[in-house]
């Protein structure tokens, strides 16, 4: 398995964890009977339980775009020493993300994020020369 592919496991590993971490959260704010419910209205969440949430959900945007940077550099067998880097540091860069969003580290979050998004875009721009 590439090194890209390897990345790419262990940030859908993250995201379950951001998952469970988020659950845990949510419950405690609004109970298990609302996060059980029909979800008809939608619960507005605030503090760590808001903040995992949107960080849970920038995740899954990043995802995507990490995803296709492993996809277009893997599949052609175009895995070198400077995409295998960009993965790894996109994987760095969000798990800093989680606790630079929950803890509101100003303006080290969108740092943070612009090296993640970085990393994708240079593995995709790799794939291409």
């Amino acid at each position: 398995m590439t090194a890209e592919l390897t990345v790419l496991a262990l940030a859908g590993l993250l995201q379950g964890l951001q998952f469970a971490a988020f659950s845990v959260a949510a419950n405690r704010q609004i109970g298990p009977r609302v996060a059980m419910g029909t979800r008809d209205v939608k619960p507005e969440l605030t503090g760590t339980a808001g903040r995992l949430q949107r960080a849970l959900n920038n995740h899954f945007e990043g995802l995507v775009l990490f995803t296709l940077a492993v996809v277009v550099v893997t599949v052609p067998g175009q895995s070198s020493g400077l995409t295998a880097t960009s993965a790894w540091i996109y994987l760095l860069a969000r798990i800093l993300y989680v606790p630079a969003y929950v803890f509101g580290w100003v303006p080290w979050r969108s740092v943070i994020w612009a090296v993640g998004f970085a990393a994708s875009m240079i593995m995709i721009l790799a794939s291409l020369f």
